[in-house]
């Protein structure tokens, strides 16, 4: 199975500051060093689903004038049902290929939800990859993974994921895995399904579910690593959250003000979610090396420069300049809420040549065809049904393991082979 329908839906240390340079994220724009400014904006299609009858109202909404794309960009926020693939040009955004903004909710009232679920699975059933990594970050909801290494997790933003809100999926040489949404009422413990209604009602409470799918490539001499996932956050630092004035950074990887991710990189990189009080300022030092970098607004609008980003689009900011400076907006009329909410990913291009093709991401087309091939001959594992219980997926991994080695960390929240909470 080559999911197309997966990737269109989902789908090294940064150097220390030069001695005039301020910390990153820390106030005033360090001396000597120039601004950062935006090259161009683009806005993505907004594709509906889960539930598309949601998008499509959204997609109508937006092609009202004036105030109908910020308006239906709040009732995106509100209600879901649409998804939105950035697909990245990977040669001028090195080492990300793609971003994936999905917002979604699944109500047990919703009438056609169960007609939709016959044929289009709530989730991402098992499917293969080769020689990236993909980093999942929930801000709403959850997800339950298993893999064909004997991988079981739950992760995700309510109180029953216990904060690890990130997965770091490196597939390596190889492997299967299945990401199917972790539904229950908001605010659910996941075990007695109550979620945040009180009494009966919390049993008729949507399950909203949103978060970023990142495709990042690694270097050549990487690719054919041994698989190994890990999730971030929660009380071990792995994801530290650095506050300023009106403006909150949760570091997912590299460094900001004066703070660093525990995820190990194989590239330098960094990749920030920040939150924004109206009119508040951020500011971030790139490193000379971070010649890519890439805004993506989630909620609200911003400034960079002389540029503005509303909400929902992506800004790719020119190669050079250290000094990045985003103001949020106050807010208004056409402009939608004040304050915004955005991811920045800033890295070194990899400086390879990239083969991507459906779920694999490599050199050469020689090497996606290989893959493809060793997919094919189950060295990567067989694929499963998502609908198998978990002795049933149990007794599966066992018979058809991927065949290049098991790699999970310590204490990554990983439970192998293990039922975990139905």
């Amino acid at each position: 199975m080559c999911p197309r329908r997966h990737l269109l839906l989902f789908s090294a240390a940064s150097p220390p500051p030069a001695p005039d340079a301020a910390p990153a994220g820390t106030g005033a724009p360090a001396a000597g060093r120039s601004p950062r400014a935006v090259a161009r904006v683009e806005k993505f299609a907004r594709l509906p689903v889960w539930p598309a009858w949601n998008g499509v109202a959204l997609f109508l909404l937006s092609l009202v004038p004036g105030i109908g794309p910020s308006l239906a960009a709040s009732l995106e926020d509100a209600v879901g049902g649409r998804v939105c693939p950035n697909f990245f040009e990977s040669g001028a955004t090195s080492p990300f290929v793609m971003l994936v903004h999905h917002r979604h909710s699944f109500a047990p009232w919703d009438p056609l939800r169960r007609f939709q679920s016959t044929f289009f699975p709530e989730g991402f059933p098992a499917h293969p990859h080769r020689g990236f990594i993909t980093v999942t970050y929930v801000l709403k909801g959850g997800f339950r993974h298993r893999d064909s290494m004997g991988v079981k997790q739950y992760y995700g933003a309510q109180p029953r994921h216990g904060g690890r809100h990130t997965q770091w999926l490196t597939t390596g040489a190889g492997l299967l895995h299945e990401e199917m949404w972790d539904i229950a009422p908001d605010g659910s413990d996941g075990d007695g399904k109550e979620g945040a209604w009180p009494g009966p009602l919390s049993r008729l409470q949507p399950s909203s579910q949103e978060l970023y799918q990142l495709w990042l490539n690694v270097p050549a001499a990487n690719k054919m690593d041994p698989p190994k996932v890990e999730l971030l956050g929660g009380s071990d630092g792995s994801a530290p959250v650095v506050r300023g004035e009106g403006t909150e950074t949760v570091v997912l990887a590299g460094d900001h003000g004066g703070r660093r991710g525990s995820v190990g990189l194989l590239s330098d990189l960094a990749i920030l979610h920040v939150a924004m009080e109206a009119g508040s300022t951020w500011r971030h030092l790139l490193p000379a090396s971070h010649q890519t970098a890439i805004l993506y607004v989630r909620r609200g609008s911003v400034t960079v420069g002389a540029t503005a980003v509303p909400a929902h689009h992506t800004a790719f900011l020119r190669e050079d300049g250290a000094d990045l400076t985003v103001v949020a907006g106050e807010g208004g009329e056409g402009e939608g809420e004040g304050g915004a909410d955005f991811l920045l990913l800033a890295g070194e291009p990899l400086g390879e040549p990239v083969a991507a093709q459906g779920s694999m991401v490599l050199n050469t087309p020689d090497q996606v065809s290989r893959a493809y091939e060793d997919y094919q001959a189950l060295r990567m594992g067989a694929p499963w049904d998502e609908g198998l219980t978990d002795e049933e997926w149990r007794e599966h991994v066992a018979r058809y393991p991927s065949q290049y080695g098991i790699g999970t960390g310590e204490g990554d929240g990983a439970e192998r082979g293990g039922a975990g909470r139905e």
